[in-house]
Protein backbone atom coordinates (compact mmCIF):
# COMPACT_ATOMS: atom_id res chain seq x y z
CA UNK A 1 0.00 0.00 0.00
CA UNK A 2 1.05 3.54 -0.73
CA UNK A 3 -0.36 6.72 0.84
CA UNK A 4 0.25 10.31 -0.23
CA UNK A 5 -1.10 13.40 1.50
CA UNK A 6 -1.84 16.74 -0.16
CA UNK A 7 -2.88 20.01 1.46
CA UNK A 8 -5.77 21.53 -0.49
CA UNK A 9 -6.86 25.16 -0.27
CA UNK A 10 -10.48 26.27 -0.37
CA UNK A 11 -12.39 23.28 0.98
CA UNK A 12 -15.00 24.53 3.43
CA UNK A 13 -17.92 22.10 3.45
CA UNK A 14 -19.07 18.55 2.80
CA UNK A 15 -19.87 19.51 -0.79
CA UNK A 16 -16.22 20.45 -1.27
CA UNK A 17 -15.18 17.17 0.29
CA UNK A 18 -17.44 15.23 -2.08
CA UNK A 19 -16.15 17.07 -5.17
CA UNK A 20 -12.51 16.41 -4.28
CA UNK A 21 -13.20 12.80 -3.31
CA UNK A 22 -15.01 12.11 -6.58
CA UNK A 23 -12.31 13.80 -8.66
CA UNK A 24 -9.38 12.01 -7.02
CA UNK A 25 -11.15 8.64 -6.97
CA UNK A 26 -11.30 8.93 -10.77
CA UNK A 27 -7.49 8.84 -11.04
CA UNK A 28 -6.31 5.44 -12.26
CA UNK A 29 -4.89 3.30 -9.47
CA UNK A 30 -6.51 5.16 -6.55
CA UNK A 31 -8.12 2.76 -4.06
CA UNK A 32 -9.39 5.21 -1.45
CA UNK A 33 -9.43 8.92 -0.65
CA UNK A 34 -9.70 10.46 2.82
CA UNK A 35 -10.53 14.18 3.01
CA UNK A 36 -10.20 16.15 6.25
CA UNK A 37 -11.94 19.52 5.81
CA UNK A 38 -10.60 20.88 9.11
CA UNK A 39 -6.95 20.47 8.10
CA UNK A 40 -7.39 20.64 4.33
CA UNK A 41 -5.56 17.33 3.98
CA UNK A 42 -6.41 14.84 1.27
CA UNK A 43 -4.85 11.39 1.69
CA UNK A 44 -4.73 9.16 -1.37
CA UNK A 45 -4.40 5.39 -0.84
CA UNK A 46 -3.21 3.14 -3.66
CA UNK A 47 -1.49 -0.18 -4.25
CA UNK A 48 1.44 1.54 -5.97
CA UNK A 49 2.63 5.15 -6.00
CA UNK A 50 0.45 7.47 -8.10
CA UNK A 51 1.91 10.31 -10.18
CA UNK A 52 1.32 13.38 -8.00
CA UNK A 53 0.67 15.52 -11.09
CA UNK A 54 -2.37 13.38 -11.93
CA UNK A 55 -3.76 13.89 -8.42
CA UNK A 56 -3.00 17.63 -8.53
CA UNK A 57 -4.73 17.91 -11.91
CA UNK A 58 -7.82 16.09 -10.62
CA UNK A 59 -8.00 18.43 -7.62
CA UNK A 60 -7.57 21.46 -9.89
CA UNK A 61 -10.31 20.17 -12.22
CA UNK A 62 -12.60 20.00 -9.17
CA UNK A 63 -11.92 23.70 -8.57
CA UNK A 64 -9.38 23.59 -5.76
CA UNK A 65 -5.67 24.27 -5.39
CA UNK A 66 -2.99 22.07 -3.87
CA UNK A 67 -0.69 24.04 -1.58
CA UNK A 68 2.99 23.90 -2.55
Amino acid sequence: MSASTYTVKGMTCSGCMNKVTTAVTGVAGVNDVDVDIATGEVTVISDAPIDSELVRAAIADAGYEVAQ
